[in-house]
């Protein structure tokens, strides 16, 4: 079958790191092409090439779509020729609506004038082809995280996508969201529409890729046909990694001590909607040299309950009692919670988790300036010495401590985020969705800090959507549904199935059962 897209011998340098050494890439026409590696491979800055963000001249090399040399200068120039890239971090306007974002830059108008009846006919038409059937004046912040993908793909298609480049597109999504998006590129891939999907999760590649082309370090390894045969999870990750990993949880024996961390009766209403409760009557407990895991779907209030404890960083009319080691501890600011002896690592690592254009120095040092100064004064040395002592720990790909985060790979970032708050020295560490769009290699590293951390008797809170990875490394799991803790288990006799059955039976009842509170109080 003729190739849609080549890309030879491309070669992108930025100041002190090669990102790129003469890659090589061939994608057919009609395929779904799966492209991995570990963060920091080079993937997602090998799509910027493709699509114009590195401009050419940028990179050495050559680039040919449907047979024809290109030399894209930016953006704009690719998506004529049908090539549309969707970032990680969506590329959407929150206050505009589901119309207005769609045609942005690419509005539909004569003589100047925007044409919105026309606009919204053909928004409703896009949205059909998606499968999304919520209105296009809806504003996009009154919309989901996988709703809101749905409509950057409208966008691609409005844009008459011939190449249609998604990088990690269900990173922030939950099961159901990820099954709905992998349909939908099989019924692009039905009308003729090629894909190149990048993803960490190998079973996603399993369903739905026709050939997987493997990175490491800058390099192409190789391109695996999953026509011929099914390529197993473990040839993958061995192409990855460049070698094989026997497990995917490391091992570690259980030993729980005294009580840790106790939160009792903990609420907290929504930070603009005063009076909608989104953390209800939580009660939880957290043992030495324990992991607690918290499962829940998205909207379940985990994130919510982990920030409003953590100095009450979300919500209002916050309430409720923690006690440390026996003791009643002050939460009320983030300050104090962190003397307290409570760290929380977020799941917006861009927004709230790390200054992108500071160093990946300060950025370590953030959360413990004492940590690296003396009488107020920061010792610059000292701060080095941790940041690279961190950089070796954690295995952060960089060219130097001195390079800005905002350059490093998501799975990167997540690290130096991690690092921040090791460096904090908690007893407690909440981790919110630690491992979301990091590679299998890096997420066995992370998963043996927590190990490391749980054996020096401190205690880890772990959200996370993925529940192998609940039931691969916690101790004891507690299921969130509509803001209240419906259900607790040993992780050793935990399945995703009894997760999600105490889920669906709770939905409502959670709701139903505050609202009678509420009216005999």
């Amino acid at each position: 079958m003729k190739p849609l897209l080549e890309m030879r011998g491309i070669t992108k340098t930025f100041p002190g790191v090669k990102a790129l050494d003469n890659v090589n890439l061939s994608v057919r026409d009609g395929e779904i092409h799966a492209l991995i590696g570990e963060n920091g491979a080079g993937k997602s800055t090998l799509m910027k090439v493709l699509s114009g963000v590195y401009p050419h001249g940028s990179y050495s090399g050559e680039i040919r779509f449907q047979d024809q040399e290109v030399a894209f200068r930016g953006i704009h120039d690719s998506e004529k020729l049908g090539i549309i890239i969707i970032h990680q971090e969506l590329a959407l306007v929150p206050l505009l609506s589901i119309t207005e974002n769609l045609f942005l830059g690419n509005e539909q108008a004569t003589k100047g004038v925007i044409d919105w009846s026309a606009a919204t006919v053909r928004a409703r038409e896009l949205l059909r082809m998606v499968g999304l059937q919520d209105s296009p004046e809806t504003l996009i912040t009154n919309i989901g995280v996988g709703k809101q993908q749905l409509v950057e793909i409208a966008k691609a298609l409005s844009k008459e996508v011939k190449l249609l480049i998604l990088d990690e597109p269900t990173a922030s999504l939950n099961e159901s969201d990820s099954d709905a998006l992998l349909r939908l590129l099989l019924e692009f891939k039905a009308r003729g529409i090629t894909s190149i999907l990048i993803s960490h999760k190998l079973n996603e590649i399993a369903k739905v890729a026709d050939r997987v082309t493997i990175l490491r370090d800058g390099s192409t390894v190789e391109t695996l046909d999953c026509r011929d045969e099914p390529i197993s999870q473990d040839r993958i990750i061995k192409g990855m990694v460049g070698r094989e990993i026997a497990d995917r949880y490391p091992k570690r024996t259980t030993t729980p001590g005294e009580l840790l961390l106790e939160v009792k009766g903990w609420n907290a209403d929504h930070p603009i909607h005063a009076g909608r409760r989104v953390v209800k009557d939580v009660n939880i407990t957290v043992r030495r040299g324990e992991v607690v895991g918290i499962a829940g779907l998205m909207g379940a209030g985990r994130t919510e309950f982990a920030m409003s404890l953590f100095g009450g960083s979300y919500g209002q009319n916050i309430s409720g009692s923690a006690y440390l080691n026996g003791r009643e501890i002050d939460v009320s600011t983030i300050r104090r919670a962190m003397q307290s002896g409570l760290a929380y690592a977020t799941e917006d690592r861009k927004h709230y988790g790390l200054v992108l254009d500071n160093d990946i120095r300060h950025n370590i040092s953030l959360a413990n300036l004492t940590g690296v100064s003396k009488n107020g004064v920061i010792h610059h040395e000292r701060e080095i010495e941790i940041a690279n002592e961190y950089r070796k720990r954690l295995r952060i790909r960089c060219s130097s401590v001195f390079q800005e985060t905002v350059n490093l790979s998501g799975g990167n970032q997540q690290k130096v985020v991690l690092s921040k708050w090791l460096f904090s020295d908690p007893q407690v560490l909440i981790l919110d969705e630690p491992t979301r769009g990091i590679d299998v290699g890096a997420k066995y590293e992370i998963y043996t800090i927590v190990n490391q951390l749980v054996a020096e008797g401190r205690g880890v809170i772990l959200i996370s959507s993925e529940m192998p990875e609940l039931l691969g490394i916690a101790d004891r799991i507690y299921v969130m549904n509509e803001g209240a803790m419906v259900a607790e288990m040993p992780a050793a006799g935990a399945s995703q199935e009894k997760i999600m059955e105490a889920i669906m039976s709770s939905t409502g009842r959670t709701s139903h059962s505050t609202r009678s509170r509420e009216m005999t109080q």
